[in-house]
């Protein structure tokens, strides 16, 4: 693993990432979902023998710092300068669930989206309910339960993450898909609750690009106990882009 120091509007950044196959001259820049880190995208490091690898730790994430409350739009600034300062090509981005949205404000030459956010969907009945409660408590001065309340993406968060969390979480990304340019791949888990079939659709719509979608929850490229074909994903997943490159 290594470290590089980020400077950019003011803000310090320690980002850690990883490169594999260094000597090669294609990039593959992966970038993980929220709460993750580099090491889940590490599942495709046998993948993609043909390409240098670049896993990196998006701010707060894994190994490296943040001190700021930030937007998804900041994240992108970080990493579109930590990649212009190891001269590193922005050739193909894979960016899964939150890092989907950071993926497309990067603009590579080639976008996959593996269960990318961005498609603001009406939150169920119950959620609804629990937020307007603890904004009811908020409001009589009892925030101290806050920690009762958090979705299980934000727990164990400092404060800034938290805060930025709660920037990041519901923004509608329509508009920035109704018009990206860029050649995109997206794919999808038939069987994710986080960023359902639904959303991946919306996607396509938008991007105007046809979805791939596999077999697998959120995590359909991740090798778990629940997940028996994450490596047959991962496989299909490589194929599908060596197609259009």
């Amino acid at each position: 693993m290594a470290v590089r120091n980020v400077e950019i509007d003011d803000k310090k950044f320690k980002i850690a990432y990883d490169i594999i196959n260094p000597n090669k001259e294609k990039n593959i820049i992966f970038l993980h979902g929220w709460g993750s880190n580099k090491e889940i995208m590490k599942v495709f490091s046998n993948n993609f023998n043909d390409f240098r690898h670049i896993y990196i730790d998006m701010p707060g994430f894994g190994k490296s710092s943040n001190d700021y409350i930030l937007t998804t739009f900041d994240y992108a600034k970080i990493m579109d300068k930590f990649l212009n300062e190891l001269n590193i090509k922005k050739d193909i981005i894979i960016g899964h669930s939150f890092g989907g949205k950071v993926a497309t404000l990067l603009k590579p030459d080639l976008l996959v989206l593996l269960a990318s956010a961005g498609i603001v969907l009406p939150k169920p009945i119950n959620i609804r309910l629990k937020i307007k409660f603890y904004k009811t408590l908020k409001f009589l001065g009892l925030s101290k339960f806050r920690k009762y309340f958090v979705s299980k993406d934000a727990k164990g968060m400092n404060e800034n993450m938290y805060e930025t969390f709660k920037k990041v979480v519901d923004e509608d990304f329509s508009e920035i898909f109704r018009n990206y340019k860029g050649k995109v791949l997206i794919f999808g888990g038939d069987e994710d609750t986080a960023v359902p079939p639904k959303s991946v659709k919306k996607q396509g719509e938008l991007l105007k690009s046809k979805i791939i979608m596999l077999n697998g929850n959120h995590y359909f490229f991740f090798n778990s106990p629940n997940m028996n074909n994450a490596k047959e994903n991962r496989k299909k997943i490589e194929k599908k882009i060596k197609k259009v490159i």
